[in-house]
């Protein structure tokens, strides 16, 4: 396995990084790769009683679409993946849980980031009110297993993370 040296970096953001990597491919070529550098991120299925499920319509400028998506955010400096997933749930969605477990965790795009996705589930769901920051434009629907799974399935939901952290946790249940 060749080991990537950093060369430099020409952006520094507030959420990630962009760095330029060099290493020796095994023909003896240099290779020089862009790599996003992200400090990782946590999704959450909330799950109602009676098969129901929690989605967030947000509204991502990259895209210039609202996407129906499961709530998720990135890691703050020190935090914990589970406390991050407490906080983003009732940020976005507005709903608080008395359980929050540990589902999965993938590689969002590898081929050129480094953003590493730690999934939780959530039950014991109660309503508190959403707390967004003033820049989300999030709106909340709650939708029966069957429905999200098939939103996934048909395109209604075209969001990568969401699709991915679906197939977890319906394989799971």
């Amino acid at each position: 396995m060749p080991n990537a040296t950093t060369v430099h970096r020409p952006f520094q953001g507030r959420l990630f990084a962009v760095e330029v990597v060099k290493w020796t491919g095994d023909d003896g070529r240099t290779i020089d790769r862009e790599i996003v550098r992200h400090p990782g991120a946590v999704l959450i299925v909330p799950q109602l009683d009676g098969d129901r499920l929690v989605l967030v319509r947000n509204w991502r400028v990259a895209v210039d679409d609202r996407l129906w998506e499961l709530p998720a955010g990135t890691l703050e400096p020190g935090e914990a993946p589970q406390a991050a997933a407490a906080r983003e749930l009732e940020e976005e969605t507005g709903y608080r849980a008395t359980t929050i477990a540990p589902l999965g965790d993938f590689y969002t795009s590898p081929g050129f980031c480094d953003e590493l996705m730690r999934v939780f589930t959530a039950g014991g769901l109660e309503f508190v009110g959403q707390k967004l920051e003033p820049h989300e434009d999030i709106e909340v629907g709650v939708v029966a297993v069957e429905k999200a799974l098939e939103m996934a399935g048909d395109g209604r939901i075209i969001d990568g993370k969401t699709i991915a952290s679906l197939y977890l946790w319906a394989r799971r249940r």
